[in-house]
């Protein structure tokens, strides 16, 4: 990837902490137009989201990049946008779609990387 576009890249991911985004605590992804990545199936373990910084504009998010290299066994987006899971680094390899505002609590493969708005 050219460096000027991984800098870009870079700069249009929000990694929202726990707490931020908050929108319905009973859902175990509690977070308004992120994607969330589970280490279980059916949305169990450890959870990491992830959305673009401007809404509307797609990034590719590197999975290993952020410690979640094959970790990702279940997924719910809460976006008005589709996010896809992707077999290699880069958004390549895919992509496999994850509906806005729907889940899959179990994933066909563990993602290296997604593309989310």
């Amino acid at each position: 990837m050219v460096n000027w576009l991984k800098g870009l890249a870079a700069g249009a991911l929000l990694l929202a902490p726990a707490g931020a985004l908050a929108q319905d605590s009973d859902s175990p992804c509690p977070f308004s137009g992120v994607l969330c990545l589970f280490e279980g199936t059916d949305y169990t373990g450890e959870v990491w989201n992830v959305r673009s910084i401007t809404p509307g504009v797609g990034v590719c998010v590197n999975l290993p990049e952020h410690g979640w290299e094959d970790r990702a066994y279940s997924a719910i987006n809460t976006g008005d946008y589709y996010a896809s899971l992707f077999l290699n680094e880069d958004c390549v390899g895919g992509p496999h779609p994850v509906d806005p505002h729907s889940g899959q609590s179990t994933l066909p493969f563990q993602p290296k990387s997604v593309w989310v708005y």
